[in-house]
């Protein structure tokens, strides 16, 4: 009974296939997924742990079906490009159809069905492409990455400061090895006996944090006094057109920032700590991990 996960060349997809290892999945039962294979050969290898490596590429479909042929469960880590992840989505998911894959895992954004969210339109999208697929599914509306902050950490230790436009505002975050511990347990839940059926997870983590926090993490890591400096919108703008990003990406950063501010991202329901049976990793330790990794 085989699980396959998407994406596994990229941080979240790899940590999934580690995880089903650690619970105890069979390397042979276990399916990598990779535009490239030779990002993941290492998985496969002799001097790896022996799982089965094939290539699925979301922008060339004649690769989706070969590479889900066997497979009942299927992670669908979401895509990394924005703008493109609604027809490269829907290009797995009619490929998870035609192989016959029982169940689809697919990774989402909080209240994605509901929310302003700027991420959320193209989750919203996936999960509607999912709902009318016919297929069993389990949505997993991760919440943000304690690792998405591994940048304003490295940039503390040089300036001393944290400057956002994110106000007051909190992130229950956790760390991707907290998210992929919950898609390895719904996997194997599911091909154990079809659990989470229909299920849709809130995932955070269980302490909602602000950037003074964030600061005084970064300042414990680097060793040296950090404080967190309120930009408004434009000024934080400003800042980013000046470190040299083009516009669109310079707006999107501060509309993320803008959710931040407005608590899109401070809800923290316990799915997450529960499906792994452990707390979430705190900020600290989240840090310090990535920044080792």
């Amino acid at each position: 009974m085989t699980i396959a996960v998407t994406g596994t060349s990229g941080h979240l997809g790899r940590l999934v296939v580690e995880s089903l290892l650690a619970r105890g999945a069979a390397p042979a039962d276990v399916v990598a997924l990779a535009r490239s294979t030779a990002k993941v050969a290492d998985l496969a290898g002799p001097d790896g742990p022996g799982v089965v490596v094939r290539e699925a590429d979301y922008d060339r479909p004649e690769t989706l079906v070969p590479a889900l042929d066997g497979v009942e469960v299927l992670v669908l880590v979401s895509g990394s490009e924005v703008g493109r992840r609604v027809p490269q989505h829907q290009a797995v998911i009619e490929a998870a159809k035609g192989a016959g894959v029982r169940r689809v895992v697919y990774t989402s954004a909080p209240h994605a069905d509901t929310s302003p969210l700027i991420l959320a339109p193209e989750h919203k999208a996936t999960e509607e492409l999912l709902a009318a697929s016919g297929l069993s599914t389990t949505v997993l509306r991760n919440g943000w990455y304690t690792e998405n902050y591994l940048g304003d950490v490295q940039q503390a230790r040089e300036s001393g400061e944290i400057a956002r436009s994110v106000g007051d505002g909190r992130v229950a975050s956790a760390s991707r090895a907290d998210y992929a511990e919950a898609a390895a347990v719904v996997a194997l839940d599911a091909r154990r006996d079809g659990a989470h059926d229909g299920a849709v997870y809130e995932l955070s983590g269980d302490v909602a944090w602000d950037f003074d926090e964030l600061a005084a993490a970064a300042a414990e890591i680097v060793g040296r006094p950090v404080t967190y400096r309120r930009l408004t919108a434009d000024e934080h703008r400003e800042q980013l057109l000046a470190a040299g990003l083009d516009e669109g990406t310079a707006g999107f950063v501060v509309a993320l920032d803008g959710d931040t501010r407005a608590g899109l991202l401070a809800e923290t329901s316990g799915d997450l700590a529960r499906l792994i049976g452990r707390p979430t990793t705190p900020l600290l330790d989240g840090l310090r991990q990535g920044l080792e990794a």
